[in-house]
């Protein structure tokens, strides 16, 4: 099995890309000068999870006159062009981290389209991000540490990178997804932790399927994590995909909290 999974992810998420992925389908012109003109809270996939929007409220208390000026802004594993032109167009200073090239070509692409400034920045999550203490406002980290085995080390980085009164809007995996298989979507298969680099024969099912190395993390893990990582918990809620077992039950939830 391939230690470096995480560059094994980033190979499978560059050819998602090129296979036309949801999650990596940039904003268009015309939904970037909506946002620029106000209506940005519309825009396509200003999304924690698949479908729920992040409530506006979330954005407080940056949010200011529906913008957010001079607001540091850090999108986690949240590349593609979806919501940091977005965060851009309504006055954020935007960095973006990624670890899929394809991904971040998407946000230089934008970018120069529309002429606004976006530090990207190819960084593996899993590693101590590169940031120094305290730089950021806000963190938006959609659905991604899926592709993480320790999800503890990215709440304490999250902590250690934003300011005081900073906060972390991040959506989650439940778990369930990893239950079943794309070819039985309704039978339970695998057993739960899901985790791959535990598994020989689940790591070659990986790697042939093109699903890449992913891992279930419990509630324990998720939100868990984040208030032993020093988060104060703000709140929740839930949502589906609609897709085989989220067809029936939630399978993500979002959650928004505080470094006081």
């Amino acid at each position: 099995m391939n230690s470096d999974y995480t560059q094994v992810n980033s190979n499978v998420i560059d050819s998602w890309v090129d296979n036309g992925w949801v999650w990596s389908i940039p904003i268009s012109h015309e939904d970037f000068v909506k946002a620029k003109n106000g209506n940005w809270y519309d825009a396509p996939n200003m999304l924690l999870t698949p479908k729920r929007k992040v409530p506006v409220e979330w954005y407080n208390p940056y949010l200011k006159n529906n913008r957010l000026d001079g607001v540091k802004l850090l999108g986690l594993a949240s590349g593609g062009a979806q919501q940091m032109p977005v965060f851009a167009a309504i006055g954020a200073e935007c960095t973006v981290l990624d670890y899929s090239d394809k991904q971040l070509e998407n946000e230089k692409m934008v970018s120069e389209r529309e002429g606004y400034h976006i530090d990207i920045i190819k960084a593996d999550t899993t590693k101590e991000l590169p940031f120094e203490d305290e730089t950021f406002d806000i963190i938006f980290h959609p659905v991604s540490n899926c592709y993480v085995e320790d999800v503890l080390h990215v709440w304490k980085e999250c902590y250690r990178i934003l300011k005081r009164g900073g906060i972390l809007l991040v959506g989650m995996d439940n778990g369930i997804n990893y239950l079943a298989e794309d070819d039985n979507p309704l039978l339970v298969v695998n057993k739960l932790p899901y985790n791959p680099l535990k598994d020989e024969e689940l790591y070659k099912r990986s790697i042939e399927n093109n699903w890449g190395i992913q891992f279930s993390h419990t509630i324990e893990e998720q939100i868990g994590g984040q208030l032993k990582a020093g988060f104060t918990l703000l709140n929740l809620y839930e949502d589906s995909d609609g897709v085989d077992m989220g067809a029936f039950i939630p399978n993500f939830i979002a959650s928004k909290a505080i470094k006081l």
